[in-house]
């Protein structure tokens, strides 16, 4: 700090103060500037030289005709150093700078663009390079200017580049301080009423490619506290700069790293995003080079950079990366797996341990204002397959909204929708007050249009975007969570992709669009990459997805952000109007004659048999086996398979052979080898595969849904429907837990085989048979509703014969159930069962049961009355007659009856309760399930209980919908127990 000037840059009331005592200051800082090409020769230029510069450009902008002191100018440049030195001068100048996205190379859209950014900004000034001229079009929407003749007709100020010595910078802003001085008094001016607040300084756009542009209004204060919580964030070394190879449109190029590094008063370097993105060993070269501190990298770059370097290959006599303290990570989600890759390359180089920062910003929040500084350790200890994003900076707060709430707050570990508000958050979109209105609530938080939770320790987690979903049979998955699915599985085999939603034949359907690393792509890699797509949507919908390869030609026709991201938007518009169908044409044929080719080594490894069942799972699964590489050692569980496909593949099976396939030799069978197998078997046996009579005490309960892991398996114990298949999307969440998962299904499905007479027989059954598979502890055992009573009388067996239960978890079950069993008859069971199975709602089977509409009657005639108002779809889909569905009920009421007298009695050493929404018909309200009947096992443990409030109803908690937020919790549950 020189003589000049001895104020702070904290007091500065404006960004020309901040730039200004830069400028003064007597430590010179400075931009480094690479020109596009080149990445080994930069152009220095003091923060003194920016603003003698900007300051003689705002002389000649305020004599312009159409300039108006706090009317918005767009610049439209592909340069680093023009945006800078035109942000500055129209700022210092008193205009409101509008930095432009980039247009589109569809003419049709860019004139779209051109055309809705004019009437926004009411056909403003526009700054521009004379090459870029042909891209705005014949029709003049907008006033241009270009900089070339700005300088020419100017005459003053210095080339670019040119350096001056302090005492000449200091002449030059004596000189032009009666300008300041207006200018400054105009940036500080309010507006009287309204959102609008305080007049703004600058404008960014939130989209400016699908003919729809927003523009977000900032104002000094709102980017003054953004950049001074993001210093706060990490301690910045005072001489080592920032590195920028963001666009400056994008809001993190401009306030995380330009404005941020001139608040900070440090060096900043500009590198273009077209050197490094395909090139990522010159970013680790240029941090190393200029001993770079901070830098801003999404998680797609990151990916990139670990699949380009080996971690185990780096070296610090390479790169010197011991001057990084922070990588700030946005824009889209980071996967755990990336952020552990990059880490230890990072690490590896010299930096930080915890060198990462994931965090979450919009345009409207200045960029990010939740960061989690602790990626990706934090996110490895909870268990978690996508970053935290951690707590608010200063000058920020957030809330989970959730309407379902009595108090309108979600609860830790709800999902609801993200609201922020604060300092750092927008007043409002220029000249769009409908807007404006519909992006805050009536207390003034700004509607994110994001959806997530805060786990326990207040940390912010994502699930997906609120409006965007792949609404599939009426079931809605974010298209967020779909897509970073497939990322994961498919990794860096492609540039990108973008997941979207189209039209199937009587629902939706995820669609996936990538675009290859190399043009054309080959068969086989088009054909890999499918499956793997394929395979992945599965295990997250349940359902095929459509995918197709992008060809060279169309991927301008895209919408593609400064930051990579394709937008869904365009793309699932493109698809409907049909611009892709060439792509897709393309793609069915590569896919068709990597098939081919294949076809010959499926006879090699396959027999007729297995080749034939298959066929039958791809066509379960509505797609190909070409889409899935199914092999016959391949679990079936593993590709997808739910509780519906195995029933629909029982039917499959049975129509094919004419037989009779028990549900259950599905289950202990999950190989295609194993299967095929079984089934000859079956077909071939000379004696009823059930004879007419099946003692209880030789059957085996278990039926295996992940057989492999190191740690200690967990032990599921059926509901009171008696069967499993509601465990299998459980599993599958649970297939990164590293953990064998077995299920405990009743007796009583198959045709000749006996009930359980008593809980205690049960218990004895149950008991033995996980001993046989697991002779010794520590035990981890679970029940879902009634399999929570089995689960206990188990661990007390267990724990009696003096092993160790580890783990024992009640999923939404109190300890008291005599008082609900009672209320239970053979047709109420039947009600519950056809809820269960979603042949009924729950209101029509709760007023059902209300009014005795089945009371007294037959067996067959209560059956005949359900079936009359079931849903025939449904039953269909999962293959139910009435003989079988009064079976299924049969095993049901059997199982209810054992518990009419059940008292729970005796301790175990711990449970871990999971609650959900409680049926209607025994609780009125969560609060009341959790306070009258759940928290009672405080009776029946010997430490206090652990509660984990969980998503969904007690019918859909561990569904389709909710299995994988289950999963995270139960995984969370079970390493807090030392598992």
């Amino acid at each position: 700090m020189n003589g000049r000037d001895s104020t702070s840059v904290a007091s500065c009331a404006t960004l020309q103060d901040v730039l200004r005592h830069q400028a003064r200051s007597s430590c010179p800082r400075r931009l480094l500037l690479y020109p596009l090409g080149n990445t080994n020769h930069a152009v220095g230029i003091t923060y003194a030289d920016l603003y003698y510069q900007a300051k003689w450009n705002s002389f000649k902008v305020r004599s312009l005709e159409f300039f108006k002191l706090g009317q918005p100018l767009l610049l439209h440049f592909d340069d680093h150093w023009d945006t800078i030195l035109w942000f500055w001068s129209v700022l210092l100048a008193g205009g409101v700078p509008v930095i432009s996205t980039p247009f589109s190379n569809v003419e049709e859209d860019r004139n779209q663009h051109i055309k809705a950014l004019s009437g926004l900004l009411e056909a403003p000034l526009c700054f521009t390079r004379s090459r870029l001229l042909p891209l705005f079009g014949k029709d003049q929407h907008f006033r241009l200017k270009t900089v070339e003749s700005l300088l020419e007709e100017a005459q003053i100020g210095p080339a670019h580049g040119e350096r001056h010595n302090q005492e000449t910078v200091n002449a030059a802003l004596d000189d032009v301080q009666n300008l300041d001085s207006d200018v400054r008094s105009q940036s500080s001016q309010k507006a009287v009423t309204g959102r609008e607040g305080s007049r703004p300084m600058m404008l960014l756009l939130t989209s400016g490619s699908t003919g729809k542009a927003k523009a977000v209004k900032f104002t000094h204060g709102q980017v003054l506290a953004a950049v001074a919580g993001k210093a706060a964030l990490r301690p910045n070394p005072p001489d080592q700069p920032f590195l920028n190879w963001i666009g400056l449109d994008h809001v993190a190029g401009l306030i995380e790293i330009h404005l941020l590094a001139l608040w900070l008063g440090v060096d900043q370097v500009h590198v273009s995003a077209a050197d490094i993105v395909p090139s990522p060993r010159i970013f680790l070269d240029l941090l190393s080079r200029h001993r770079v501190s901070r830098t801003f990298a999404p998680n797609f770059f990151l990916a990139r950079l670990v699949s380009k370097i080996d971690a185990s290959e780096a070296t610090e006599s390479e790169c010197d990366l011991s001057g990084l303290i922070g990588v700030v990570s946005g824009g889209e989600a980071n996967d755990v797996k990336t952020c552990l890759a990059a880490s230890a390359l990072f690490r590896k180089l010299g930096a930080r341990t915890e060198v990462l920062i994931a965090g979450f910003g919009m345009t409207e929040t200045c960029a990010g204002s939740i960061y989690n500084g602790k990626c990706p350790s934090y996110d490895v200890f909870q268990g978690n397959t996508v970053a935290s994003l951690g707590k608010c900076i200063s000058g920020a707060e957030m809330r989970i909204y959730s309407p379902e709430s009595t108090a309108g707050l979600a609860g830790p570990g709800d999902v609801g929708d993200l609201e922020v508000r604060g300092r750092v958050v927008f007043e409002g979109y220029y000249r769009n007050q409908n807007a404006t209105d519909d992006a805050f609530t009536t207390d003034g938080w700004f509607r994110t249009g994001d959806r997530g939770f805060v786990d326990e320790n207040g940390n912010l987690n994502l699930v997906g975007r609120s409006k965007d979903v792949v609404n599939i049979n009426g079931v809605k998955i974010a298209t967020g969570d779909i897509q970073d699915g497939i990322e994961q599985a498919i990794g860096d085999k492609v540039a990108r992709l973008v997941v979207f939603a189209s039209k199937a034949a009587h629902t939706e359907r995820a669609t996936v669009a990538f675009i290859p690393k190399v043009f054309p792509v080959g068969d086989d890699a088009a054909a890999a990459i499918t499956r793997l797509a394929t395979r992945a949507c599965l295990l997250k919908t349940g359902t095929s997805p459509f995918v197709f390869a992008l060809l060279e030609k169309s991927i301008p026709k895209l919408s593609i952000s400064t930051l990579g991201k394709i937008s869904r938007v365009k793309a699932a518009a493109l698809f409907a109007n049909g611009e892709f169908d060439r792509d897709i044409e393309f793609h069915v044929q590569s896919i068709r004659r990597a098939a081919e080719n294949s076809r010959i080594l499926d006879l090699i490894w396959a027999s007729q048999a297995e080749a034939q069942l298959i066929e039958e799972v791809a066509e379960t699964l509505n797609t190909s086996a070409e889409m899935l590489d199914i092999h016959p050692d391949t679990c079936i569980f593993d590709i997808g398979f739910t509780s519906m496909h195995v029933i629909k593949l029982k039917y499959r099976i049975d129509r094919r052979l004419g037989i009779n396939y028990p549900v259950v030799h599905i289950m202990k069978n999950l190989s295609v080898r194993s299967l095929a197998a079984d089934i000859d078997a079956h077909v071939h046996r000379s004696e009823p595969v059930n004879p007419e009579y099946t003692p209880v005490h030789s059957y085996d309960p278990v039926i295996v849904l992940r057989p492999e892991g190191i740690k200690t398996p967990l032990w599921l114990v059926h509901p009171g429907v008696g069967e499993v298949l509601i465990f299998v999307r459980l599993a599958q969440h649970l297939a990164s837990d590293n953990r064998p998962v077995f299920a405990l299904r009743a007796a009583g499905f198959e045709a000749g085989q006996d009930f359980f007479r008593s809980i205690e027989e049960t218990v004895e059954i149950y008991t033995a048979a996980i001993c046989r598979r697991q002779p010794h502890g520590p035990y981890a055992l679970a029940g879902y509703s009634y399999g929570a009573m089995l689960a206990f009388e188990i661990a007390k067996r267990l724990e009696g014969d003096g092993a160790v239960v580890r783990f024992l978890g009640s999923f939404n079950l109190p300890p008291h159930i005599k008082h609900r069993i009672r209320q239970l008859n053979w047709s109420t069971c039947l009600l519950n069962l056809a809820h269960f199975l979603d042949l009924l709602a729950e209101d029509v089977s709760d007023s059902l049961v209300a009014n005795k509409a089945l009371e007294g009657l037959a067996h067959a005639a209560a059956m005949q009355q359900v079936m009359e108002i079931a849903d025939t779809l449904r039953l269909k889909e999962l293959g139910l007659d009435q003989k079988a569905l009064m079976g299924w009920v049969d095993v049901v009421y059997s199982l209810q009856s054992m518990a009419r007298d059940y008292d729970p009695s005796g301790k175990v050493g711990s449970i871990d309760v999971f609650h959900a929404t409680p049926l209607q018909a025994v609780s009125s309200s969560s609060e009341e399930w959790m306070r009258e009947h759940l928290s009672r096992w405080a009776d029946f443990v010997r430490e206090p209980p652990r509660f984990h409030g969980v998503k969904g109803a007690h019918y859909t908690m561990i569904g389709r919908q909710y299995a994988e937020s289950f999963a995270l919790t139960l995984k969370k549950a079970l390493k807090a127990r030392g598992l």
